[in-house]
């Protein structure tokens, strides 16, 4: 059994302990010590990092009551070492888990909902409730969780007997084997936790609900506290002034400024929608049936989006039993094709593509689309050697 220091001391950083085992694994080592600071993995929250006499400590993890150390090089049992923990992280993730008991002790008082999942990510921290909650709601708990916060009440460890243990009421998702350790937040919450935590609740700063998605059944929230959510801050700010700018609105106004200028964007693309088709419709009334290599109809152009492109075709379908066909793109950087014909399977001519032209593509007898490499004079001789073979 690994004597665990971050249960005396959650604010401790460096300690000495005596390696008593040191086993290859995988690519790295595994390394228990007599006593460690080092939180390991487990309850939804990644285990701690730091150093080992100045090797890197990539993960830390528990079994049977050992706390594994992975480092990347071996050190001999018997050996003194140093040991330093991450404790920027390691503090962030104190910051994180004290707020998320303040969140869960608040749904459950308040709603009655209980806390089935959660996990401290390397980002963002999600809880998953067994209910429902609405944006209000939401905006209620955030409110009253940075109350909690703010007040700077002491977050009180205790470890009960097992005859005390029963009379309490207390949050557990799992059933828990041996001692078990109480974390209370006064009036708030008191739940089975084997996590560090902060001493008080005004060190966790502030508590911000940033997401809130409905899953099987209930609620999933997620949350950042503290530097995370100051962090969160700082982005969503720059962002909101430069756009701010881009827009010479308010940053307060800033959301209606994108509104009227997604607004006027849509009016834009309808008209450049209206204008296409009119043109596409100009072109297949001003080409004769047939006179294109006498492949039925054939556009070339620069630039049109695939709804014209088939537009073109069904129209130019209608007009003739030959092949139909609009072409998009340049010489240099091939095309997009889409080729149509109510008479006609198209998709022989794709395929002579596919092979002459390291051409990509596909579809129905009567409409097939695709891309080719190839030159506009490239692709009007395979049409014209395709079309030999009908």
């Amino acid at each position: 059994m690994t004597e665990k220091l971050f249960y005396e001391d959650s604010y401790m950083q460096t300690f000495e302990a005596d390696v008593l085992a040191c086993e290859r694994f995988d690519d790295n080592y595994k390394v228990e010590l007599d006593k460690t600071a080092f939180f390991p993995e487990g309850g939804g929250q990644s285990g701690d990092r730091g150093f080992l006499n100045g090797i890197a400590v990539s993960d830390t993890w528990e079994r049977d009551g050992i706390v594994y150390h992975i480092i990347n090089q071996p050190i001999s049992p018997g050996t003194r070492v140093s040991g330093e923990i991450d404790f920027k992280e390691r503090f962030s993730k104190m910051q994180q888990h004290t707020g998320e008991h303040i969140i869960s002790g608040i749904v459950c008082r308040r709603f009655g909902y209980n806390n089935v999942g959660f996990h401290l990510g390397s980002e963002v921290v999600t809880m998953d409730f067994d209910g429902g909650l609405n944006e209000d709601e939401l905006s209620e708990i955030e409110f009253q969780a940075n109350e909690i916060a703010s007040s700077n009440r002491k977050v009180e460890i205790s470890y009960p007997v097992k005859e005390d243990l029963i009379k309490m009421e207390y949050r557990s998702k799992i059933e828990i084997e041996g001692q078990v350790r109480i974390v209370t937040i006064p009036g708030v919450d008191v739940c089975a936790c084997c996590a560090p935590h902060v001493k008080y609740t005004g060190e966790i700063g502030i508590i911000k609900i940033v997401d809130a998605q409905k899953y099987k059944g209930g609620t999933r929230v997620s949350m950042l506290c503290g530097f995370r959510a100051l962090n969160d801050y700082r982005t969503k700010e720059r962002n909101i002034n430069q756009i701010s700018v881009f827009l010479s609105a308010k940053p307060e106004l800033a959301a209606e400024a994108v509104v009227r200028q997604k607004e006027e964007l849509q009016l834009l693309k309808d008209r450049l929608i209206y204008f296409q088709g009119k043109y596409i419709e100009d072109k297949v009334d001003r080409t004769p049936a047939g006179e294109e290599e006498k492949a039925g109809m054939l556009l070339f152009e620069e630039d049109l989006d695939s709804n014209m492109m088939r537009k073109y075709v069904n129209l130019a379908s209608a007009k003739t039993d030959g092949i139909c066909g609009c072409f998009v793109g340049n010489d240099q950087n091939g095309y997009r094709y889409v080729l149509g014909s109510e008479k006609l399977d198209v998709r022989k001519i794709s395929a002579q593509m596919n092979r002459d032209l390291e051409g990509k593509g596909g579809g129905k007898p009567v409409m097939v689309q695709g891309s080719v490499n190839g030159t506009k004079e490239q692709i009007l001789e395979v049409i014209r050697r395709a079309l030999s073979d009908f």
